[in-house]
């Protein structure tokens, strides 16, 4: 834990919430979906154009293009810009950057915007051109992606604390169970324990319902003070905590313990909470053992008690342990850099009352993790907030 002393984040709101439907394949590109979100915000917000003066961007697909080009295509003017290309992880981190910028009078509102397209061959160049290491480290000798990545983590964990494939499982058949209450959910279709394990492998021990379908969507939320949430009318949350950590546990020789770890306690700290306070979790789930670590990582449970963790809970949204309240990405898509946006949204809705059918019961406090940028053996970028309802 870091003890530098620094300011708390008390006063922060996040507002207004968006999801642009998502869509299988698109022909259209990033800057649309980028465009579609703010322009969801602008309508949502009643706000004008102008009075958007602050803006963080992510996205893998929006290249050459960064966040500068986007205020020139949507016609914005900010005072205070970002471009935060940590996928996974970039919603919690457009989150801390915004919320600092907003104290600091750098900004009065600030647009947090992802999105991404997926045209029929998008994903394979992404990944070709995903990083130095991948292209030349690895691709030569046959990698396949994230799906031999996360295979290798997965069967590291699962040798390593005894984790079978129904534990993984587990949290798959729940999102699906979450996402059928949601309507922007892709993947709507009941899913039995059963079917999942009887599920084609893809590279083992990653079977398909352990894989997030890519697709194009975007996802968007705005950051204020909170007496300006006020003047506006507009329902938000409020932001509690926040934690960032980069290439945490190198050591490691296979990931099995994330940043999280790190300053959880600075995290709990923050919002003067435990664990046991927090009424929802909104993990990032690109595959189910990273969402187990976060359970572990972050103190629901100790390290190598994940499995037990999900055998003894239920993580749907009416459970006793609400997981990925909206499907997560493993139901409702992975609309690249906006899936780091997606536990965002969902938590806002949860929050100001939006959440409709899968609404988690009386929710005061939701956690929300990002994690991101994947080499070989690991995930470099990880983060968490906590969000509390507004009284």
């Amino acid at each position: 834990m870091n003890n530098t002393r620094r300011a708390s984040y008390d006063g922060v709101a996040v507002a207004v919430p968006i999801t642009v439907p998502y869509e299988r394949y698109s022909t259209k590109g990033a800057h649309w979906f980028i465009g579609q979100a703010v322009q969801g915000l602008l309508r949502e917000s009643g706000l004008a154009k102008e009075q958007i003066d602050g803006l963080t961007v992510s996205s893998f697909s929006l290249g050459p293009d960064t966040a500068v080009g986007v205020t020139q295509h949507l016609g914005l003017s900010p005072r205070w810009l970002d471009h935060i290309p940590t996928g996974g992880a970039s919603g919690v981190m457009a989150l801390r950057r915004a919320a600092r910028a907003v104290q600091a009078g750098d900004a009065e509102i600030v647009a947090c915007v992802a999105g991404d397209t997926n045209h029929v061959d998008s994903f394979r160049q992404m990944l070709g051109a995903f990083s130095h290491f991948a292209r030349d480290a690895s691709y030569p000798y046959g990698a396949g992606g994230p799906n031999s990545v996360f295979a290798f983590i997965t069967a590291h964990y699962m040798r390593r604390f005894g984790a079978t494939r129904a534990d993984f499982g587990r949290i798959a058949v729940a999102q699906r169970a979450n996402a059928m209450k949601n309507p922007h959910a892709l993947l709507r279709k009941p899913l039995s324990l059963e079917e999942y394990l009887a599920a084609r492998p893809i590279s083992e021990p990653i079977h398909l319902f352990d894989c997030v379908m890519p697709c194009a969507g975007g996802e968007a939320f705005l950051v204020m003070r909170e007496e300006k949430a006020r003047e506006l009318g507009l329902p938000h949350a409020l932001l509690r905590g926040a934690i960032e950590r980069h290439n945490a546990y190198a050591d490691d020789p296979v990931m099995e313990r994330g940043g999280w770890r790190v300053d959880r306690a600075d995290l709990y700290a923050q919002a003067d909470v435990g664990p046991e306070a927090i009424d929802f979790i909104q993990t990032y789930d690109d595959y189910p053992v990273i969402a187990m670590m976060q359970f572990e990582d972050l103190g629901f449970c100790e390290k190598g008690e994940g499995p037990a963790f999900v055998r003894s809970h239920t993580l749907t949204h009416d459970g006793d342990f609400p997981n990925n309240t909206s499907g997560g990405q493993l139901s409702a898509g992975q609309a690249g850099a906006a899936g780091g946006f997606l536990g965002m949204t969902e938590a806002i809705r949860q929050l100001t009352g939006a959440a409709g059918e899968r609404a988690v019961p009386k929710a005061k406090l939701g956690l929300v993790c990002g994690f991101g940028m994947v080499a070989y053996d690991r995930c470099l970028c990880t983060g968490a907030v906590i969000l509390g309802r507004s009284t």
